[in-house]
C-alpha cells in the first residue's frame, strides 16, 4: 500500500528541488536579457558615473545591455520602490548613495532598505572634512566642542538641507560631544560654503570634491576628516574620532543593490564584476583625485553595515526629534 502522506513529502522534496536546479541554471546563464539599473540621481553627484562604469563592464563581460535609468522625485524614493518592487531575478538593480538609508530613518517610507533590498557591493567611500570658518579660534575637533561649551547654541553649522547626510552627520557630532550648536540649514552647498568661507556660519561638513579647492585656497580650513580610519587621500588630515569623539564614522558612499529575495548566485555574480570593474587604473587614479576610496566590499559586510547604519540614523532621529 502507498503511504500517501510519505508520497506527499516526495513530491514536494522533488518539486523544491527542482526548482532549486531551475534557479541555479537561471543564475548560471545570467544575464540573458537587458538589465535595468535604476540610479538614484537625489544621492548626489557621481552616482551616475558609478552606475555606467559598474554597466559597462557588465555589458562588455556578458554581452547584454546594462541600462541607466536615473530617477527623480520623493528624495530619491520613487527610484529606490521601483526596486523594491521589481521582481526578483537580478534584472532591476540599484545603485545609490546613504540616502537610501538616511531617508527611511528620517521619515516613513514605502520600503524598509533592511527589508526589501539586497546589497550587492559598497562600491566607493569617502569620508567628509570638518571644515571652518577662518576666523574661528579653533585648530582641530577638540577645541571647536571645548568652544562651544563655552557658550552652549552660540556656535552654527551649515548644511545642505535638513535631513541631508551632511546634517545628520553634524548632528551626531553635537550629540556624542552633549553640546548644542545651531543648524543653519542651505538649499544646497552652493549656498552653504560662502557662508562658512565669510563667516556667518562656524563650520560644515563638506565633501573633499567640493570642500578641498576652497581649503587649498584659504578660504576655510579642514580640521578633520569623519571616517573611522584616515582618508587615504587626505593623511594628514586626523579623524573626528583621534580628536575626541571614539566611535564617530560618517561617510559617504554609493553602493549596489537588488531586491530581496534576488538569488544568491546572480548576486556573488554581480559582486564579483563590480569589483573588477572598480579596479581599472583609469577608474583608481579618477577616484584618487576626487579623494574618493574604492571600496568593493563583499556581500554580508556590507550587509551588516547597512543594517548597522540604519540603526544609527534612526537612533539619532529618535534622539534629536529631527524632522524633515
Amino acid at each position: 500500500m502507498i503511504d500517501i502522506r510519505n508520497s506527499g513529502i516526495l513530491c514536494a522534496a522533488a518539486g523544491a528541488a527542482l526548482l532549486t536546479a531551475v534557479a541555479l541554471a537561471d543564475a548560471q546563464g545570467y544575464p540573458q536579457r537587458p538589465v535595468r539599473i535604476i540610479v538614484n540621481v537625489s544621492a548626489g553627484g557621481g552616482v551616475d558615473s558609478l552606475a555606467r562604469i559598474a554597466g559597462q563592464h557588465y555589458s562588455m563581460v556578458w554581452g547584454q545591455p546594462f541600462v541607466v535609468d536615473n530617477r527623480t522625485g520623493a528624495g530619491g524614493s520613487i527610484g529606490v520602490e521601483l526596486v523594491t518592487k521589481a521582481t526578483p531575478d537580478g534584472y532591476t538593480l540599484l545603485v545609490s548613495s546613504s540616502t537610501v538609508i538616511t531617508t527611511a530613518a528620517l521619515r516613513p517610507q514605502n520600503y524598509d532598505p533592511v527589508r526589501d533590498l539586497q546589497p550587492v557591493t559598497k562600491l566607493t567611500s569617502n569620508p567628509y572634512i570638518v571644515t571652518v570658518t577662518p576666523s574661528l579660534p579653533v585648530a582641530s575637533v577638540k577645541e571647536l566642542i571645548a568652544l562651544a561649551k563655552t557658550k552652549p547654541g552660540g556656535i552654527s553649522f551649515a548644511s545642505a538641507g535638513i535631513g541631508s547626510i551632511v546634517h545628520m552627520g553634524a548632528e551626531l557630532l553635537t550629540v556624542m560631544a552633549g553640546v548644542p550648536m545651531t543648524h543653519v540649514p542651505y538649499k544646497g552647498v552652493a549656498d552653504a560654503y560662502p557662508a562658512v568661507a565669510s563667516g556667518q556660519v562656524d563650520w560644515i561638513i563638506g565633501s573633499p570634491i567640493s570642500a578641498l579647492p576652497l581649503i587649498r585656497a584659504g578660504r576655510m580650513r579642514g580640521i578633520a576628516v569623519t571616517s573611522a580610519r584616515r582618508s587615504r587621500a587626505l593623511p594628514d588630515l586626523p579623524t573626528v574620532a583621534e580628536s575626541g569623539l571614539p566611535g564617530y564614522d560618517v561617510v559617504a558612499w554609493f553602493g549596489m543593490f537588488a531586491p530581496v529575495n534576488t538569488p544568491r548566485e546572480i548576486v556573488a555574480k554581480l559582486n564579483a564584476e563590480a569589483k573588477r570593474a572598480l579596479q581599472s587604473p583609469e577608474i583608481t587614479r579618477r577616484m584618487e583625485i576626487e579623494g574618493t576610496d574604492i571600496v568593493g566590499s563583499s556581500v554580508p559586510v556590507f550587509a551588516a553595515e547597512v543594517q548597522a547604519e540604519y540603526a544609527k540614523w534612526r537612533e539619532l532621529v529618535k534622539k534629536t526629534g529631527m524632522k524633515f
